[in-house]
């Protein structure tokens, strides 16, 4: 190993290091404290800094390519609304475990629970499709807490402690989840033929995806949920999440997704995917400063 790489390796775990401490001491200082507190002190946080941050170039570029009549000031707003919901996100995730998720808890309001009772009860897989909106967090929690186990796909965090803090915390509430990747779809093909339920969030950019429209333009997006339910003919529904002031949440399901059956797979895909990705940018027309507009969400690079 030559001395810069030497150098680059111990810069790297250092980096490593004070990355995973600072996750660790964010969660378990958020968890001290009540979650209305907890949620607001996170969310203040992040909308005063969050804006000034370089990657909110990019979600202004988005709003403007999305929302081509609105003013600055009105895209302005939406950034600082886009901080200060991920900021409670975070703050409220240490405290998803003692949400009462099952529909008699005031800080959450669920519509078309029987819809998610359906899909735990009529004895085949099943998926559920959402995206990064409102706390999306607490849409597993609702489906653990009806006794609908689910698999779920995440993002694997950079740093080896803040992922075993993260993953510890997710599996003791949220179910099982499985990290992106090809190895993470084989765990879900695994889940689907075993008759069990996927949690998929469908609204980030794949490389290797489907060019889907989004907004008017395309985007490429995962056909994974669309290739598992066309193949075992399996219902879909989506979750929409939305924050209603703050840690108060309302959740949506929707009925079953119908399935296309033409004999042309790929015309198929296609038309299951742009019907998720419609209901998806439906809801953040509906409430845009609770998507993540951070993302390289679209082909052109932004």
């Amino acid at each position: 190993m030559t001395k810069n790489a030497s150098h680059t390796s111990v810069s790297r775990w250092f980096s490593n290091l004070g990355q995973g401490l600072a996750v660790w001491l964010l969660y378990y200082g958020f968890r001290l404290l009540p979650i209305d507190l907890a949620s607001a002190v996170a969310g203040g946080i992040a909308r005063n800094i969050g804006p000034l941050l370089p990657v909110s170039r990019r979600a202004r570029r988005n709003l403007q390519l999305c929302f081509p009549d609105w003013s600055s000031a009105q895209i302005n707003t939406t950034v600082r609304e886009v901080w200060d919901n991920l900021g409670r996100t975070a703050g409220e995730f240490p405290h998803l475990g003692s949400l009462d998720a099952s529909g008699g808890d005031r800080r959450i309001e669920i519509i078309g629970l029987e819809h998610l009772q359906a899909l735990r009860d009529d004895n085949q897989a099943g998926i559920v499709v959402s995206a990064h909106v409102g706390n999306w967090e607490v849409l597993p929690r609702v489906a653990t807490a009806i006794g609908l186990p689910i698999t779920q796909v995440y993002r694997a965090f950079n740093t080896p402690l803040g992922e075993q803090v993260l993953h510890r915390a997710r599996a003791s509430v949220l179910g099982e989840a499985v990290p992106k990747g090809p190895r993470g779809g084989q765990r879900l093909l695994a889940a689907l033929k075993a008759g069990g339920h996927l949690a998929v969030m469908i609204d980030q950019k794949l490389n290797e995806g489907l060019a889907v429209p989004f907004f008017g333009r395309p985007a490429m997006t995962t056909p994974i949920v669309a290739r598992f339910a066309l193949r075992y003919r399996c219902p879909v529904i989506t979750a929409r999440s939305e924050r209603l002031a703050g840690a108060r949440f309302r959740i949506t399901f929707s009925a079953p997704i119908d399935l296309p059956a033409s004999g042309d797979n790929t015309a198929d895909t296609l038309a299951l995917m742009t019907a998720m990705n419609d209901s998806i940018e439906a809801w953040v027309r509906d409430r845009p400063g609770q998507w993540l507009w951070l993302h390289r969400r679209w082909i052109d690079k932004n």
